[in-house]
């Protein structure tokens, strides 16, 4: 749990290196979170039109599927800025800068282009981190690894 909050304590610090369990703890929690908010959306009467009739409309939401929207909409806004401050330290961990996270953004915005690059971002966050230190600061493994007298 942990790791899960980290990112969390480290609101919006956009310094440093972050390992692959913080940043995929993090991605676990988000996914955790927002699966029981849309649960308590579907618990509140949220449905889909069927395929067997698709002219009949559905029932109007309850009350519990707007509490659901409400909590989900908080809990995006509350997490984007950490969101984006692990991933940026997570790109650090490989060595490269934050400004990374933008290119991958606007090359996702192009169609086939989009695909590709989110495939090459997802390995990037599968790798691990340079070891020992980078320009970005310390290994987060191993922060005592330096070379002392070197």
């Amino acid at each position: 749990m942990e790791w899960m909050l980290l990112p969390l304590k480290r609101y919006a610090d956009f310094k440093g290196r972050s390992r692959r369990k913080e940043y995929w703890m993090f991605a676990l929690l988000n996914g955790i979170i927002s699966l029981v908010l849309v649960g308590l959306m579907f618990a509140g009467g949220f449905s889909m039109p069927s395929a067997a009739n698709p002219e009949a409309m559905p029932e109007a939401p309850g009350p519990l599927f707007w509490a659901g929207v409400v909590l989900l909409l908080l809990w995006a806004l509350a997490i984007i800025i950490p969101s984006i401050a692990v991933t940026v330290r997570r790109l650090h961990d490989r060595d490269m800068s934050g400004w990374w996270y933008l290119g991958f953004i606007a090359l996702s915005m192009i169609p086939v282009v989009g695909f590709i690059a989110s495939i090459a971002m997802l390995v990037i966050f599968c790798l691990p981190g340079t070891p020992g230190p980078n320009r970005f600061g310390e290994d987060p493994k191993n922060p005592t690894s330096a070379e002392v007298f070197a």
